[in-house]
């Protein structure tokens, strides 16, 4: 983890704290980013084992490189890691996305919406940013509904990386 950027803790709402992912995260984070439910609309290919995840978060560029990235998100109640929400530079796109993964037992009680509420307030608010985008596979209607929830907007169908997507956008 790099301690120069300013935004390693992001937002805090009234149940979860955003944080940079730590090496200590790798088990949460395979176990996130392996679950075919939570991947089912990425379109991300699962991570392997938790030396992988834990050589992903010890590698993770966008801190260092963007001075943000991908927070987890703890809930303060019992201090667990649930998920990530925030935000990535795609440089290929020059674009700012949001975006969210959470373990299937939190799904349905507002913590999606919590959290994208929350990352977007913080990245236009807090760091300066002036618009943010999100790329959602058409048949993923929570997430639509986390992306309209949270003040995003329809934009357009985007063929994002060979998937095609809906594109929202949030600018201010």
């Amino acid at each position: 983890m790099n301690t120069a950027s300013p935004y390693l803790i992001g937002p805090e709402t009234e149940r979860l704290v955003h944080r940079a992912f730590t090496v200590d995260d790798a088990e949460l984070a395979f176990e996130l980013n392996s679950n075919p439910d939570v991947l089912r609309y990425t379109g991300d290919s699962p991570l392997n084992s938790a030396a992988q995840a834990r050589q992903f978060i010890a590698d993770y560029p966008d801190f260092r490189e963007f001075g943000y990235g991908r927070w987890a998100c703890v809930l303060k109640e019992t201090q667990t890691v649930v998920g990530f929400c925030g935000p990535k530079y795609l440089p290929n796109l020059d674009v700012v996305d949001i975006g969210y993964h959470f373990l299937p037992d939190h799904w349905g009680r507002g913590i999606a919406t919590e959290a994208c509420t929350a990352c977007l307030k913080f990245c236009l608010e807090v760091i300066g940013m002036r618009q943010i985008v999100a790329f959602v596979i058409p048949e993923n209607i929570a997430s639509i509904r986390v992306l309209e929830k949270s003040g995003m907007t329809y934009d357009c169908d985007f063929n994002y990386d060979g998937i095609a997507t809906h594109r929202f956008v949030l600018d201010i």
